[in-house]
């Protein structure tokens, strides 16, 4: 069996198909998508039609912690309540109730997917958040205690953008790349696969370039954000806070 994991799309719709071009030369068995479709502006309405014709062909999906944003109050800051009046108003509300109705975990077999935790979408496995801002890695005897009740052959996850694994027992868990908003300096788009072969899974990461000018000059002429976007998108790293621009992601 293969399957094709996106995660953190960031309503990148540039990165999002150049990722989908390579998924479909893979020509997997199942595509899993792991949240946090739509918040960002390189075309995010475009992003969130090509999810859901994704999920129409049967992929499996779960909400990510900003599909939490799209629940009444669910908007923390001036800036991203500034940023879900233009989603509101430039993207389809049916696409919208949709990601917002998400499950938070999902399963497949003996593979178990959600955007952070199986309890929060908020939280993250693979590594915990510092406040000095970046991930630690998470201690293993609390990694194994969450990880062997979960009774899967394999785990994914997302959120953090780190792609990484690592087994846990008999579990293999794999906390997939982000399609967008890097965080390691590299901005090209990522994806994973896994493969099982013969009861055992194993896991490919993948690098996908794509048009970053032109996700950067989409940002730019239709949205308020493009300054914010322009930053995140071209350098790869997730430092872009204050009023007027695009803040990104939040851990």
């Amino acid at each position: 069996m293969r399957v094709a994991v996106i995660s953190d799309v960031h309503g990148n719709a540039f990165a999002l198909e150049a990722v989908l071009r390579e998924v479909r030369a893979a020509a997997p068995d199942l595509t899993v998508n792991l949240g946090d479709q739509v918040e960002g502006s390189a075309d995010p309405a475009r992003a969130l039609i090509a999810q859901a014709q994704l999920a129409r062909a049967g992929a499996l999906e779960v909400r990510g912690n900003n599909e939490e944003k799209l629940w009444p109050g669910g908007r923390r800051s001036a800036l991203s309540r500034a940023y879900g009046a233009w989603l509101e108003a430039h993207t389809d509300p049916a696409l919208l109730a949709r990601v917002a109705a998400l499950p938070l975990t999902a399963r497949a077999g003996d593979l178990l997917a959600f955007h952070g935790t199986p309890d929060s979408a908020w939280d993250s496995l693979l590594w915990a958040w510092d406040p000095a801002g970046f991930y630690r890695a998470r201690d293993p005897r609390s990694l194994r205690a969450r990880v062997d009740s979960l009774n899967a052959g394999v785990v994914v996850c997302g959120h953090t953008h780190r792609p990484g694994a690592t087994r846990v027992g008999d579990t293999l868990v794999v906390n997939a790349g982000a399609v967008s908003d890097q965080v390691d300096g590299d901005p090209r788009a990522r994806w994973t696969q896994l493969d099982r072969v013969n009861g055992r899974w194993a896991v490919t990461f993948h690098v996908t370039e794509y048009d970053i000018e032109a996700a950067v000059a989409w940002a730019a002429t239709h949205t308020p954000f493009g300054n914010g976007e322009t930053s995140l998108l071209r350098t790869g790293t997730m430092d872009v806070r204050g009023d007027g621009v695009w803040e990104g992601p939040q851990p």
